[in-house]
């Protein structure tokens, strides 16, 4: 590069440097090379896998689909299913019935079950008594 004496400017026109074209040819082949052997390399792990290690058939689309749960699918009218379930827990709750018959254990209704709570009190254990002997609550 040239040394010029300070407040010169450089002439206006073309650029008097040419590029290198030795070293871009050079730069330009080494790029191929790279890529050709990263090609080959390439083709040459494939045919490798391909050969040494089978997949087995092809896969089904239709191999990993996910397994339905069984019948009925959907619910097409909620709001009236659970009107029904609800119908159907309060006459289980209001009425009488058996809940095991052979050991005699019945089941009533539970306006009955807390009047009959209310006559004869909460069951309480033996020697259980409040503050200063006092009765327990519900106890008559």
């Amino acid at each position: 590069m040239e040394h010029r004496p300070a407040g010169e400017t450089t002439p206006k026109g073309h650029e008097t440097v040419d590029a290198n074209v030795h070293s871009l040819v050079w730069w330009g082949l080494a790029v191929f090379v790279l890529l050709a052997a990263g090609m080959i390399i390439s083709a040459i792990v494939f045919h490798y896998f391909v050969t040494h290690q089978s997949l087995g058939p092809p896969a089904s689309p239709f191999e990993n689909v996910r397994a339905l749960p069984p019948r009925p699918v959907l619910q097409v009218t909620p709001a009236r299913d659970l009107h029904q379930y609800l119908d159907q827990q309060n006459a289980v709750l209001n009425s009488y019935g058996w809940v095991d018959q052979k050991a005699g254990v019945v089941r009533i209704p539970i306006d009955r079950a807390m009047d009959l709570l209310l006559q004869k009190g909460l069951p309480v254990r033996a020697g259980a008594q409040g503050k200063q002997g006092e009765k327990p609550r519900g106890a008559k």
